[in-house]
């Protein structure tokens, strides 16, 4: 069986490139096809040395550091790769992947981590954040994203069965493209972060400092909570919020980003691991059940799948009040939460499972 797998840009190794990489796992002999590929070769690891296909805007002027600005050439890019002899084509799709084109005797079998967010319910605030709410810019901006979604929507009939890493994202899937998805949660390398055994002293929340993740709501409700110590790790822009907001509270450190093993060490010995975004799936919030931490985390998105009963509390608004909350409740019913049902809970998202998913998936998409 010939197989394609096709991605939309390779320029870091982060969520979307786990799934690619499993893919590859699952799939050795595939040919990989990519937008774009400029990642650095310190993170090629994963690739197992093949180089991807990529399409014309690899050559674009400044391609490089500007690829995303091509957003509008990205569905007629990925339609120009020829995709015809492979018996099975595989998309990671967050973007235009799925858009790829097949036809009779070919099965598309699609990875869908989000539909555009930035096309569909997540545009206002997109624009916002962007700052091109009105003006000429913002006009045509709206007008591109209008564009955007009605390819985007006719792209989606072209996979032969779609799967979505939450049903978060299925649920986003059926309300904008009208199609039902399997879910089947990312792939969590839970062996990388041991269960904890020793003793739990702090609250930790981690993560890039973006708009979006809300960091901030935890540094201000963590100041009114002085007996209780946080632990603050990772970086971004959003990082002047954040420290605002812890200004003048002595039991709030933050780290900024620290090494992988110190991030270990971190969450084997936190108490809980607090997460106040709204994200598709929450691969941290997966990472640190694997070592044993319970979760609070905002009651929407990803969370939902990954929150078990004796794993973690869920609250329901996004603010410092509502996190307040939440630690009382934890700190309330602490003995309740157990480090093994935590780990337990983990393996749900490892990659073995993962693996045996896919080919699943697949076995059952492909003609008897």
């Amino acid at each position: 069986m010939r197989v394609a797998i096709v991605h939309e840009w390779l320029d870091s190794y982060a969520g979307s490139e786990r799934v690619v990489e499993q893919m590859l796992a699952v799939h050795p002999g595939a040919d990989l096809f990519a937008l774009v590929d400029f990642l650095p070769e310190g993170e090629r690891r994963f690739l197992g040395g093949k180089v991807p296909r990529t399409s014309f805007l690899q050559r674009m002027p400044f391609a490089r550091r500007m690829f995303r600005n091509y957003l509008q050439l990205m569905p007629m890019a990925v339609e120009q790769f020829e995709l015809n002899g492979y018996d099975l084509v595989l998309s990671s799709s967050h973007a235009v992947a799925k858009g790829a084109i097949t036809g009779p005797g070919q099965v598309h079998v699609s990875y869908v981590h989000s539909p555009m967010r930035y096309a569909w319910d997540l545009q206002g605030q997109y624009l916002r954040q962007a700052r091109m709410e009105g003006g000429l810019k913002g006009a045509y901006t709206r007008w591109l994203l209008h564009r955007l979604r009605l390819w985007d929507q006719a792209s989606a009939a072209r996979p032969d069965h779609i799967l979505a890493n939450s049903r978060f994202i299925a649920a986003r899937i059926a309300k904008a493209w009208r199609r039902e998805a399997e879910v089947l949660h990312p792939p969590v390398d839970v062996d990388a972060f041991p269960l904890g055994t020793g003793e739990r002293a702090h609250f930790l929340v981690a993560g890039r400092m973006v708009p979006y993740k809300r960091i901030e709501l935890v540094a201000e409700a963590f100041g009114h909570l002085p007996e209780l110590r946080l632990v603050i790790v990772g970086d971004g822009p959003s990082m002047p919020l954040v420290r605002a907001a812890a200004e003048g509270a002595a039991n709030i450190d933050i780290r900024g980003r620290v090494p992988q093993a110190e991030l270990v060490a971190l969450l084997q010995g936190a108490r809980a691991f607090l997460f106040p975004a709204e994200e598709d799936f929450g691969i941290g919030m997966a990472e640190a059940q694997a070592a044993g931490t319970p979760l609070l985390a905002y009651g929407r998105g990803g969370s939902v799948d990954i929150v078990a009963e004796g794993t973690g509390l869920l609250f329901q608004e996004q603010s410092a009040e509502a996190i307040m909350e939440a630690v009382q409740r934890f700190l309330a019913a602490e003995r309740d939460f157990s480090a093994a049902a935590c780990r337990a809970n983990a393996e749900r998202f490892s990659i073995p499972r993962f693996r045996d998913g896919l080919r699943a998936a697949v076995s059952r998409a492909m003609p008897s």
